[in-house]
């Protein structure tokens, strides 16, 4: 089964541009009209977005010079397949140890 999921460059489009700082994104994206903490610049540039607005990522473009495809690199993610058994051989996978009941005590006097 495939699966898709995406590399997001934006650290390296910024440094291809000499910017190294997060916090020099934040006038940048204000010029566009896109309004930004600090913090949540620095989360844009060093996490994986799973949600971006359009008008972000079109500020993102045109700050960079760049387009979508070059921020956002579709990859297929390589998910590992258990094999079926070979004939006669059977598949056995670690038990999960049992459950067990806890009871937490009050010390005396309380």
């Amino acid at each position: 089964m495939k699966r898709m999921g995406f590399r997001w460059n934006l650290r390296r489009l910024m440094a291809a541009r000499d910017m190294f700082q997060t916090t020099d994104l934040v006038p940048k994206l204000a010029e566009y009209g896109i309004h930004l903490s600090r913090e949540q610049v620095y989360r844009l540039v060093t996490q994986e977005p799973q949600r971006l607005s359009m008008d972000t990522l079109a500020a993102l473009c045109g700050i960079l010079q760049c387009t979508p495809a070059d921020l956002i690199e579709v990859v297929e993610v390589r998910t590992q397949v258990v094999k079926p058994a070979a004939s006669g051989e059977t598949l056995t996978r670690a038990a999960a140890p049992p459950a067990r009941r806890t009871q937490i005590r009050r010390p005396e006097g309380l």
